[in-house]
């Protein structure tokens, strides 16, 4: 650790500068040889630090995404070409290229904080062993000696001796209490971070060998950090517990206001959105309109969350825009119920009344005024003439068949004058 360390040394006078600063300001507050002073100073580091890395994190944010986007083009890749590896990993490549992405972009953040973290454990190793680094000169190595974090030296590490603690003025015991329990809750954030992110922000309608990569790294990383923490003194437990719980709220932040398309964090803030866009009428701020322009510019690819959440704003009588507003749909109409209770929605489309068989035969017609068909009279249907009125039984006879040529053509049969019989048949 102290080779990797030394590495690292040209960017040891600027961190020992900025503990030094910080240490004036806390050290007129909490007292100069205070742990308070120093350890808030390696606090305050750590925030700077991440302050500046925030567009690193954004990127990681969106290289990530963009990884979990193309897994499933990867493993198309992998199955194709299983046997062949180097055409394997020029696909690889080209695919990256073309879609702008790049694999180590998700790990930009903890590459740009390593020089950081080694120069830390640098100055607080020559704290340890009296020797002056960077700006801390020999009143300032006194001063942090001196320091104690709940009872425990700043540059004391969990596998010290007891002659290297008794140096430092402090007990084996206290050293090892103290370090044991910054190194379970340095490892517990770590974990809990990673298993956040699993469970909540991961796109679960995609299976892919990227996500079982992240589930073994949210067991390894905190097996690492358990490992390599006995080794680490206090302040650099200091400095990387204060490091991870600022991981950790950033990503619920991430997560809470901008999660993974088809993520059960999705689902959760979709559900949100859609009660305040419901109860104001209008989007809040630039990034719900961005996160509702994205869902409208998807189209027919948009998820099942998403899908829900559009079909939501318009049973509200609502319709979101391509430019990420929300305004008020004029195709859709309130419709009455028979309560007389408007409820909103579009009306349901009235199917015609389906006929019975005996009312098409018998040609039976449904008019707006009457609530019953009115059926025609036909050659079956008993007449109400009187009988005198009735033509004699040989005019009768000799008038032509046109009743029963009716209810041929009404059962079925050609319409229309029908044909004589040739004569040679009769």
């Amino acid at each position: 650790m102290d080779t990797i360390a030394s590495l690292f040394s040209f960017i040891t006078t600027p961190v020992s500068w900025v503990i030094v600063q910080f240490h004036k300001v806390y050290g007129a507050l909490f007292g100069d040889d205070t742990g308070w002073a120093w350890g808030l100073s390696i606090v305050s580091l750590v925030i700077l630090i991440r302050i500046c890395l925030i567009p690193l994190f954004v990127k990681q944010i969106k290289a990530t995404r963009a990884m979990q986007t193309l897994q499933p083009e990867m493993k198309k890749i992998q199955e194709r070409y299983k046997n062949d590896k180097q055409r394997q990993s020029e696909e690889m490549m080209k695919l990256y290229k073309e879609t702008g992405t790049n694999p180590l972009s998700s790990c930009l953040p903890i590459l740009a904080q390593s020089p950081f973290f080694f120069a830390l454990y640098h100055v607080l190793n020559s704290i340890a062993n009296n020797d002056t680094v960077g700006v801390i000169n020999e009143s300032l190595l006194q001063s942090a000696q001196k320091a104690h974090i709940f009872g425990a030296p700043l540059a004391a590490k969990f596998t010290d001796s007891s002659a290297d603690v008794a140096a430092l003025d402090a007990s084996i015991t206290t050293v090892r209490v103290v370090t044991a329990i910054m190194i379970v809750l340095m490892s517990f954030s770590q974990f809990y971070t990673q298993r956040q992110l699993m469970t909540k922000n991961v796109d679960t309608t995609v299976k892919t060998p990227f996500m079982q990569q992240q589930k073994m790294l949210m067991y390894i990383f905190p097996i690492m950090f358990a490992v390599f923490g006995i080794n680490f003194p206090v302040g650099v437990l200091v400095y990387w517990l204060t490091t991870n719980v600022w991981t950790m709220g950033q990503q619920m932040y991430v997560i809470h206001n901008n999660p993974t398309p088809g993520s059960k964090a999705q689902a959760a803030y979709l559900e949100r959105l859609t009660k305040h866009v419901t109860h104001h009428g209008k989007t809040r701020g630039r990034g719900e309109r961005a996160i509702v322009k994205a869902i409208v510019a998807k189209g027919r690819d948009r998820n099942e969350y998403e899908r829900k959440f559009i079909n939501g704003l318009g049973k509200e009588g609502l319709a979101a825009q391509s430019d990420g507003t929300v305004v008020k749909s004029d195709a859709l109409a309130v419709a009455t119920a028979e309560d007389g209770t408007p409820t909103t929605g579009t009306p349901k489309r009235q199917q015609p009344k389906r006929q019975t068989k005996a009312q098409r035969q018998s040609g039976s017609t449904k008019t707006a005024d009457d609530s019953e068909p009115k059926a025609e009279p036909t050659s079956l249907t008993k007449s109400d003439e009187p009988e005198d009125d009735k033509p004699p039984a040989a005019a009768k006879k000799a008038a032509p068949k046109t009743g029963g040529g009716r209810s041929k053509a009404q059962s079925g049969q050609r319409k229309g004058q029908q044909r004589p019989k040739s004569p040679s048949k009769k």
